[in-house]
């Protein structure tokens, strides 16, 4: 039997350790991860082996050759393009004609039984076997769902959080039948996960998945890369540990000198002519590369140290990962999660402080204090993007020197010369992050049109018609008045999606950055009448004249924000009597604490019955989320308001198309199918809304949220509040409504919203024991796992993202009911986690 060993990944977030060498090259415990895997496959009796390689393809063939010196038989395979992962196999279909062969990641750590696998994927008859494990933490994986016979039912590939139904993920171990190359062209490009997979699904082929036993686990970052060194030591995972032990937990290599002085506590693994001088001290989970230099009283402590480094005298290693050919002067003090490039030098004394980063080749002066990482500031170490862009603390987490980089990183992802539109609020620390973000985008040639202060929907409708390929808003966090939120925008205004997320992560991290010549430099420029565009596009989207004939009377909260630039601009074309409050541009009091914005709704209120006003409306500052007041007063938002603007849609647009999250009430359903309307329901999150109204928009007349975000699809689709306030107007005056009439009409309704705490690693099990609990019952996978107990009765358990919890909506007949729901699933996932 073969086996092909997938070998050409670059490992973008294992930087600096790859910034020389492809993934499978890392070490693990002084060989490389695909050695390891060799060895694996040799044990199996597979000795047959095919590499498939596309990034720095001769590390891997210089190392390992033929293959005779490790007892195997190795031929390659070289991509000058990525093919994906099922593509790059075909390009060696004439090597895998012969019979089953085996699939197997070189850049993953694994002891599984490879022969049961094979074994299972015989009797089975299966046309693919998915080798199948269980995470903490599956949102880097494929998600697989089986039969009780091991029938593969569903998948999704790296999925969010709240598309997590299950913590057994694929491995990217596959067993796999010649036949599978005849669902495919050569020199075309098919991923194995998004492209064979779900079409054996579709024609119902044999495809089965394996739950493994066994050590699994992905490198995929410097905390899995210290782990897996850490699980081998311990022997969590059955690999070959190179050299001699000398006593418990202590592996000596050939060639290696240790001073009787020295201090040796295992597990320790020391390389080949490795020289320990004097009283050093080596202790739990160092390992130490071939040819090193160890000299009198350095102390390392869970450090990893590479091939041909020096350590000096008194240096000390808590935790750190020093590269190849790395020198390390007298007294240095490399501190927790520290990585040292290949080739650095430290001069003597200097200090590099926790999860500092250094690329290769750099040199650090005598006595330097080092607290500020090449490629990753402090408080960086995950993800750079949460739900909504990027966020954190002003000035503390988010400094002008991250958010130079971070927008040179999004500049570089466009060609040169393209357009980028920047905005932002009022707040001095936004006009501080704006700069600093002109200054990126210019630097990597890109051409700026800076519109400054202006409301979040303007500058998107910017975007449009002025042929940005992007474009980025500086703001207040809506939702913590203490953090800068830096959104990022396509060419139509919606936030950019989880692949532009990544490339602009990526090109961050590796600090892949585009440089401009002195005369690429991009050009900075103010772009005119905005404002007037805007208001003229609004205008035609409406039917003026209409409610400019019904005098309306209207109170508008600003909220010291910048719908107070634009809005009255429109309001003079309606022909509205408009009352005015917090009219101007203030950035302290925009910001506004639960209990003052609460306070400021009571006084709108007030204000409009004292003047028998037809509506008031409290935009926020950014001029995209709505709160209204009908004319009695009464304080409408979230789900009510979600569900009267559906019953003023379906009024005026029968048999249209509407598009809500999947947590909205079903009286929205209940409104529409009266009017015969269709309900899309979609993902929670606001980019997966407007992208939905995007893809439907010729159909779609109206999208919103809970929260009181907007779309009309006929102006722009993207949240829009000041639009929605203008369509709200049309909407009543062209049927003559009167909004506390339409509110009474709406049937009552009773949904709830809570959070339960878990650990992170508890989330993807909860999922999969919800779903199989749940399996018999009415379940639906849009996001996280909606269960329905009857048309009006349902619960939602969503995981969230960014944080160790869970989301729980229900909806039922009564209160009494929701609460009970509520109850239930609180119990549920709580005994779960224990």
């Amino acid at each position: 039997m073969k086996a092909v060993v997938m070998a050409g990944g670059e490992g973008t977030r294992l930087r600096p350790l790859t910034c020389n060498r492809p993934k499978p090259m890392v070490t693990l415990v002084n060989k490389p991860i695909m050695e390891h895997i060799i060895e694996l496959l040799k044990s199996h009796g597979i000795t047959d082996i095919v590499v498939t390689l596309y990034y720095l393809a001769d590390e891997v063939m210089d190392y390992f050759g033929d293959g005779r010196d490790f007892g195997v038989n190795i031929n390659y395979s070289i991509e000058d393009t990525p093919l994906g992962t099922a593509g790059s196999v075909k390009k060696t279909e004439e090597l895998l004609l012969d019979g089953t062969f085996l699939i197997i990641s070189g850049d993953a750590l694994t002891d599984i039984n490879l022969s049961e696998i094979i074994e299972f994927h015989k009797n089975k008859k299966a046309i693919a076997t998915i080798t199948l494990t269980r995470v903490d933490n599956p949102l880097e994986f494929g998600v697989v769902i089986t039969d009780e016979d091991g029938r593969i039912r569903r998948f999704l590939e790296k999925p969010s959080w709240g598309e997590v139904f299950s913590d057994t993920i694929n491995t990217g171990i596959y067993v796999l039948e010649p036949e599978i190359f005849s669902f495919m062209e050569k020199d075309k490009s098919y991923d194995f996960s998004q492209d064979l997979f779900p079409l054996f699904l579709e024609k119902d082929l044999p495809l089965y998945g394996y739950i493994a036993s066994g050590y699994w686990g992905d490198v995929g970052n410097l905390a899995l890369y210290r782990r897996a060194n850490n699980d081998i030591l311990t022997g969590k995972v059955k690999v070959n540990i190179p050299g001699k032990q000398i006593k418990k937990g202590v592996w000596l290599e050939e060639g290696a000198e240790v001073s009787s002085e020295a201090q040796i506590e295992g597990p320790v693994v020391i390389g080949k002519n490795v020289k320990i001088r004097g009283r050093a001290i080596v202790d739990e989970f160092t390992v130490i590369g071939d040819n090193c230099v160890i000299e009198d009283e350095a102390i390392l402590h869970r450090s990893i140290i590479w091939n041909n480094s020096y350590i000096g005298n008194n240096a000390k290693l808590n935790g750190g990962i020093v590269c190849r050919g790395c020198i390390i002067n007298s007294a240095v003090n490399i501190m927790e999660g520290a990585v040292i490039g290949d080739k650095s030098y430290l001069g003597e004394n200097s200090v590099i402080h926790p999860h500092i980063k250094l690329w290769p080749e750099k040199k650090i002066d005598i006595g330097a204090k080092v607290n500020m990482s090449l490629i990753w500031g402090k408080g960086w170490s995950g993800s750079l993007f949460d739900a909504r862009g990027i966020s954190g603390l002003a000035n503390i987490d988010i400094t002008p020197d991250f958010v130079i980089k971070v927008a040179s990183a999004f500049g570089s992802s466009f060609p040169k010369h393209s357009i980028v539109m920047t905005s932002r609020d009022t707040h001095s620390a936004s006009r501080m992050i704006n700069r600093s973000i002109i200054s990126g985008l210019l630097s990597t040639g890109i051409n700026v049109l800076d519109m400054r202060v202006m409301p979040t929907p303007v500058g998107k409708y910017a975007l449009r018609i002025r042929g940005a390929k992007g474009g980025v808003h500086t703001r207040i966090h809506p939702q913590d008045n203490r953090k800068i939120l830096i959104e990022f925008f396509d060419s139509r205004g919606i936030n950019i999606d989880k692949s532009g997320e990544r490339k602009v992560e990526n090109l961050f991290v590796r600090e892949d950055i585009r440089r401009s010549s002195l005369e690429d430099i991009g050009t900075l420029d103010f772009p005119s009448r905005i404002l007037e565009q805007y208001v003229e596009g609004f205008a035609t989207s409406l039917d003026v004249n209409k409610i400019r004939g019904a005098n309306l009377k209207v109170v508008i909260d600003y909220s010291y924000g910048n719908t107070s630039l634009v809005l009255p601009m429109i309001l003079g074309k309606l022909g509205c009597e408009t009352i005015a409050l917090n009219a101007y541009l203030d950035s302290v009091k925009s910001i506004r604490s639960m209990q003052e914005k609460e306070k400021a709704l009571e006084q709108l209120s007030g204000i409009v019955t004292t003047l028998k006003a037809n509506l008031g409306i409290a935009f926020e500052i950014g001029g995209e989320q709505i709160i209204l007041i009908d004319d009695q007063g009464e304080i409408i938002s979230g789900n009510q308001l979600l569900a009267l603007l559906t019953y003023l849609v379906c009024l005026n647009y029968p048999g249209s198309s509407i598009v809500v999250p999947v947590t909205a009430p079903s009286i929205v359903d209940h409104i529409a199918s009266k009017f015969k309307s269709e309900v899309i329901r979609t993902k929670a999150d606001g980019r997966s809304i407007m992208n939905t109204a995007a893809r439907f928009s010729s159909q779609v007349v109206f999208a919103g949220d809970t929260d009181g975000y907007f779309i009309f699809p006929g102006f722009q689709v993207v949240f829009d509040g000041m639009f929605a306030f203008g369509k709200i107007l049309e909407m009543i005056t062209a049927k003559q409504i009167v909004l506390s009439k339409l509110a009474r009409e709406i049937p009552p309704f009773y949904w709830k919203k809570e959070e339960v705490v878990c650990d992170w690693k508890d989330k993807g099990k909860i999922m999969r024991i919800l779903l199989e609990e749940t399996k018999e019952l009415n379940t639906e996978l849009i996001e996280g796992i909606k269960v329905y107990f009857d048309t009006n009765e349902w619960v939602l358990i969503i995981p969230d993202t960014f944080k160790p919890l869970f989301h729980i909506y229900a909806e039922g007949r009564n209160q009494q009911r929701v609460k009970e729901i509520l109850s239930e699933y609180t119990k549920k996932i709580a005994r779960f986690t224990s």
